[in-house]
Formats: structure tokens, C-alpha cells, sequence
């Protein structure tokens, strides 16, 4: 039986798509962004390094892997389309699915001292675990209480489910809240749109430390209870991927929260220290890579086909939603037909079987340009991440698909390290050693039946 909300949000969802601008060509913005001799903008501790501090640290970056000019291109292109520098002097921690990146969380809210602000699309009553039983809305309204100011920013569509009640709770305890483009259109700030949402996940403590990437704030990853919603111990894992980062990075996703709350309107903000001074916690360059609705170049649509089309050596995704449009597949395709090793891993079971179908509509032109698809088996995919030549990687809540490309708030996490993508690289081993390849002498025999669902969800591909 269709869920009457689906419907209802999706028939809204088109009248609110009508007129949104196309994806930008990144051909072009790469011709107008041509590689030069000087060195990149780099912000570290101390402020912006000097040219030859930032040569010398890219020429050692780039001594680390096979020769690769993957790092001086990518940085041509983002910085003609991005104001955020890339960043020095920081710490980055992998965190592989829900429990690991909720530990670290949990942990780091419990030690803040100054302020904790939150911006997440489903925001639900998750538990730290299972020994513990801590509530995060328990842990929250002490850090309040202790006159830690706690702000929250969440995603109108994307919490529907989460009782209003729960939020309620959250503001008399003195949490300042936000709702984020309220589906009902009564709450509108200015011009209701229901196609646009906050799909980001980020949470500051302090403004010293930083989370991100595709783990919401749910149930789904939990083995707890909230309200009369059980956890079903035979539901098939959720698989995700989170970074925790530390040093001049945090700074700049503080910027994207900040401008994101005032843009929706959130209460005056209190004078709390959200910008300390930096302090240098490790040797990564990160960029902090977000992007909005309306924004003339869609930057985190630019970091993926920019990057997939600068790869020389290897390329390994794995992606929840992969619904791409021609500039992607196009070139995906270009970087396998080059001598790249392209793969691709994808969910063998997905929360949207929709989704699935339409992107399964563009697995025979990937497969006979000898990309490499897998799907991952015993879990439920939602992760987003890419590692290419052993030395750039991303991690963040950017699906592949028009929503996240054209509608959304998103926000990616690129970091530039040979540690850092070799960490990626065992957690994509780790991923494909449980997928089965799908194969092109096998695909091409899937019954017209299966043919037929792919194009028709393709046409509708983007409202999915």
C-alpha cells in the first residue's frame, strides 16, 4: 500500500521542483579554471601558509603516490567556484557505521565546556548503547543545564516521523531548536518551497572538533527503543561512514552552520567563543565543501565530476543513491576507458527501491565501458564516499542524484592525505570482499520486465 505522506510529499515535491536550474557543465568551469604555477590558498593555525610553504607541502603530497596531477587540477577547479581555503594542521578519524561515529559523539558532547551545535536531516531519541542507555536528549539537556548552550537544526521532511513532542522537550530544557523549511507551509520564512532540504550531518563541540558524512541521527543504527517505534533485531544493518576532524577545518563547517541558522531564521544566537583560536592537531589538508539550492555553481556536484574526471590511476565509490546524470556517467565511463580502475560499490538492498531501479537504467553503458559495479550484500547501504589515486578523499552527506546535486543542503569533507586514503582503501576492501560483482555477460540477459522498470524509473528520477 503507498504511503499517503509519500505521495502527498512527492506530488508537492514536483510542482516545487518546476523551474530549478540545471546542473552546471563542469567541462566548461574546468576551461575557465586552467592550471597555473601557483600554489594553492592554504589556511593553517598560524593563518594562510605562504606560495612556498604551500608548494613545498603539496610537493611533498605529492611524492607520497604514483605521479598524479589529480591535486593541482581538483584545486584549480574548487577554488574558482568555492571561498572555503583548503586547511592544514588537522586530525581526521574514520568512523565506520552508526555505533563508532555515536561513541565518538557522545563523547565529545560530554566533554564540551562552551556550546554544541547540531544540523542533521532525521533527528531522533538515539541511545549511545546498549550498556550505557544514555538518551542523546538526556545528555543534551544536562550539557544545558550545565549552561553549555546546545543549538539543533534539523530537517523538517526529513524528521516527519520524530513526534513534535520530543522536540518540545528539547526547548523547555532551553535548547534553542530550528526547523528547517517546515513542510507545513503555514511556518514558511518567506517563499515555501517543500523540494529543499537540510541533508546535511554536522555536529561542533566547541568549535575544536567536527562531525560529518552520511550517518543521520537515527534508529536505524541503534538496537534501542524511542517512543512506542521498536528495533527490530533481525532488520538488516545499516552501513555507514562518518570522519571526526579536529584543528583549522572545524572552522569552517562552524561557518556553514552559523549562515545555514540564520538563514532559517533560528533564534539570536548567544555570545559563546564559536570561533577559538586554531591550534594545529595533525598534519591533513582537509576542505570543507558545502553547497545550497540556487548557488550558480552546484560546488559539490563540481568536487565529484571535477575529481572522477582528473583520476589517473584509481577510483573507488560507494554510494546509497547512485541515480547519476550523463555529465557523471559520462565521465565515470571516460575514466574506465583511460586505464582508471573504476569501481563501484552499490546497495544490494535499499530503502528505495525506486532509486535502485533508476540507477540500474545506467548500469549497461557503465559495465560495457568497463566500469566495475558491485552491489554490497548482508547490509543496507546509505554511505557516500570516494577515494581516488590513493591520495584524495571524500566523505559527506552528498548522494549520487539530483536531489543532493540540485535541491539540497549538502557538505562534503575532501581530504588530501596518502594515510588517510589508505585507511578508505581497507574500509572499500573490507566493503567489496562482502559484494557481489555484477557482470556484463550476466546483465545483458535480465529479462525485459527489469528493462521496462529501469527506464520508467529514470523518467521520474528526479523526484526520487
Amino acid at each position: 500500500m503507498i504511503n499517503p505522506f509519500l505521495l502527498f510529499f512527492v506530488l508537492l515535491s514536483v510542482l516545487s521542483l518546476t523551474g530549478c536550474a540545471p546542473l552546471p557543465d563542469v567541462s566548461e568551469i574546468i576551461e575557465d579554471a586552467p592550471v597555473t604555477q601557483q600554489s594553492p590558498q592554504i589556511l593553517s593555525a598560524k593563518g594562510l601558509l605562504s606560495p612556498k610553504q604551500s608548494k613545498a607541502l603539496m610537493e611533498r603530497l605529492q611524492r607520497s603516490v604514483d605521479p598524479t596531477d589529480l591535486l593541482q587540477r581538483y584545486i584549480a577547479v574548487i577554488e574558482s567556484v568555492s571561498e572555503s581555503p583548503l586547511t592544514n594542521g588537522n586530525k581526521v578519524t574514520l568512523l565506520v557505521d552508526g555505533a563508532a561515529t555515536y561513541a565518538a559523539m557522545f563523547k565529545a558532547i560530554r566533554n564540551a565546556t562552551d556550546h554544541v551545535n547540531i544540523e542533521t536531516f532525521i533527528m531522533e531519541d538515539i541511545i549511545e548503547s546498549d550498556e550505557t542507555g544514555l538518551r542523546l536528549s538526556d545528555l543534551l539537556l544536562q550539557k544545558q543545564a550545565e549552561g553549555i548552550q546546545v543549538y539543533l537544526l534539523y530537517d523538517s521532511a526529513g524528521s516527519y516521523k520524530t513526534p513534535a513532542s520530543f522536540f518540545q522537550r528539547l526547548r523547555d530544557g532551553g535548547i534553542s531548536v530550528t526547523e528547517f523549511n517546515p513542510i507545513n507551509p503555514l511556518k514558511a520564512r518567506g517563499k515555501w518551497r517543500l523540494a529543499k532540504s537540510d541533508h546535511r550531518k554536522i555536529l561542533i563541540v566547541d568549535g575544536k572538533v567536527a562531525f560529518t558524512g552520511g550517518v543521520n541521527i537515527s534508529l536505524v543504527y541503534s538496537s534501542g527503543l524511542s517512543g512506542s517505534r521498536k528495533h527490530d533485531k533481525t532488520q538488516i544493518p545499516w552501513r555507514d561512514t562518518d570522519v571526526q576532524i579536529e584543528g583549522t577545518a572545524v572552522a569552517e563547517f562552524q561557518k556553514l552552520f552559523l549562515d545555514t541558522w540564520q538563514r532559517q531564521q533560528g533564534a539570536t544566537l548567544s555570545d559563546r567563543n564559536y570561533f577559538p583560536d586554531p591550534k594545529e592537531e595533525g598534519k591533513t589538508l582537509v576542505g570543507v565543501v558545502g553547497s545550497s539550492p540556487g548557488e550558480t555553481n552546484r560546488i559539490t556536484f563540481v568536487l565529484y565530476v571535477a575529481a572522477i574526471t582528473f583520476a589517473e590511476h584509481s577510483l573507488h565509490m560507494t554510494n546509497a543513491y547512485f541515480v547519476p546524470d550523463h555529465q557523471t556517467v559520462d565521465s565515470l565511463a571516460d575514466a574506465a576507458r583511460r586505464g582508471v580502475d573504476v569501481k563501484i560499490i552499490l546497495p544490494g538492498t535499499s530503502d528505495s527501491s525506486l532509486a535502485q531501479y533508476a540507477g540500474e537504467y545506467f548500469y549497461s553503458e557503465l559495465l560495457k565501458a568497463g566500469v566495475k559495479l558491485y552491489r554490497r550484500q548482508n547490509v543496507l547501504l546509505h554511505a557516500k564516499t570516494l577515494v581516488i589515486d590513493s591520495i584524495w578523499s571524500t566523505v559527506g552527506s552528498t548522494n549520487m542524484d539530483f536531489w543532493s546535486f540540485s535541491t539540497n543542503d549538502e557538505v562534503n569533507a575532501v581530504i588530501l592525505s596518502r594515510e588517510f586514503a589508505i585507511e578508505m582503501e581497507k574500509m572499500f576492501a573490507t566493503d567489496l570482499a562482502q559484494s557481489d560483482q555484477i557482470r556484463w555477460e550476466d546483465w545483458e540477459k535480465r529479462p525485459l520486465l527489469s528493462r521496462i522498470r529501469e527506464r520508467l524509473a529514470y523518467l521520474i528520477s528526479h523526484w526520487l
